[in-house]
């Protein structure tokens, strides 16, 4: 083997790349690449690439994305009170190195490895590597974000510390149209959805998909312009360029969607999804006029009926928001694996890790329980169908 820790994934083949992330839209070479050069990750923003990659006989056989991080900033799995306590105690919680994909709360997997190969060892090899680079340079930490439960499973064997946390998706089980997915509804939330379709409908304003193969320039400005506009009125940082929705739709155009409403021919909201070939990933959102109940119809009921039609077995909308249950999204468990550098502290945050997953797992059974479907019609209780 030989292994590297690279700063730009440049200096990999996107096709030797590709083929170890089995075509997921946001680990692909194309997502990844086109942030480093356009500056949506980097020092600005906290975000170092730190890539792990691995080689036997001059080929791709393993590939871990990584980051050293000098803040928390679009990791979405929060970690600001072990920072806190630590730095207390006297310690550095920065720089850490991360695995993630920056600002993208998806779950997938980070230890990428090629078929055929001794898969097992090149995953041990990369966490080893990842380890041995933290404390090298006396790093505090090393995470794994939004893992998916094999990798976290292998992670937790390899003595990392298990998180559980909580999003919201929503599952096909084959669904003929967005009608018949409503009838699996109850009545109440059933009525409620019909309501909220029809006030958007009724506002005069036009439905447009379109994927970033077919987008013009006009429709990627207008996408990227939506997406600041939400960073520049509530919070945070826009890191997303539109250099960066440019070259994405030239590259991976097939696998960008992009939602709007139009008045007449004027796009007055939008919002950015991905898709892969069995999921649909949505994550952003912006509108310059107000329309009462058009952020549901762009974020979550064009996305349900686009997987519907498109056969996508699963829709994860995003981090947070206890709302996605009435239309239909319902809670799942998400995870991520941590090594702490210190035996004492990594001590202390296990325990805090116990309770906090106790209180997870209640949370998730609590949220469970306001089920929008029937009984009968659970996807919880339909067979394992897809993602």
């Amino acid at each position: 083997m030989q292994i590297r820790i690279i700063d730009s994934l440049e200096t990999v083949p996107a096709a030797d790349w590709n083929r170890l992330c089995d075509a997921h839209p946001l680990l692909r070479h194309e997502f990844l690449v086109a942030m480093e050069r356009h500056g949506c990750v980097g020092p600005d923003f906290g975000w170092h690439p730190a890539h792990i990659t691995v080689h036997e006989h001059g080929r791709l056989v393993g590939a871990c994305p990584g980051y050293l991080k000098t803040n928390t900033y679009g990791e979405f799995v929060f970690d600001h009170a072990w920072a806190d306590a630590w730095q207390r105690a006297g310690g550095r919680w920065y720089p850490k190195w991360v695995s993630a994909i920056p600002y993208t709360p998806a779950t997938g997997p980070r230890l990428l490895t090629a078929a055929n190969t001794n898969q097992a060892g090149i995953r041990q090899a990369m966490i080893d590597t990842a380890i041995g680079l933290c404390e090298a340079q006396g790093m505090s930490s090393a995470h794994w974000l939004f893992t998916d439960e094999n990798q976290t499973t292998a992670l937790e064997k390899q003595g990392l510390l298990r998180r559980l946390g909580c999003q919201y998706h929503w599952h096909n089980r084959h669904y003929n149209d967005f009608d018949d997915f409503l009838s699996r509804l109850r009545s109440a939330k059933r009525k409620r959805i019909r309501a909220e379709r029809r006030s958007v409908a009724n506002s005069g304003l036009r439905i447009q998909l379109v994927s970033g193969e077919q987008a013009s320039p006009g429709q990627l400005r207008a996408a990227s312009h939506f997406y600041r506009k939400t960073f520049d009125e509530k919070w945070g940082i826009a890191t997303f360029n539109e250099a960066f929705f440019t070259e994405i739709a030239q590259t991976m155009g097939e696998q960008l969607l992009l939602v709007f409403a139009l008045d007449r021919e004027r796009p007055v909201a939008g919002a950015i999804c991905y898709r892969s070939h069995d999921t649909l990933y949505g994550r952003h959102w912006g509108c310059d006029e107000y329309h009462p109940n058009l952020h549901f119809e762009l974020c979550y009921y064009q996305g349900i009926e686009y997987c519907i039609r498109e056969g996508l077995m699963c829709f994860e909308p995003g981090a947070q928001g206890e709302h996605k249950i009435a239309r239909g999204f319902l809670p799942t468990p998400t995870w991520s694996a941590h090594w702490i550098a210190d035996i004492g502290f990594r001590d202390a945050v296990a325990s805090f890790l116990d309770q906090e997953t106790r209180g997870m797992r209640q949370h998730i059974a609590v949220l469970g329980e306001h089920s929008p479907y029937r009984r009968e019609s659970d996807p919880r209780d339909a067979p394992n169908t897809g993602n």
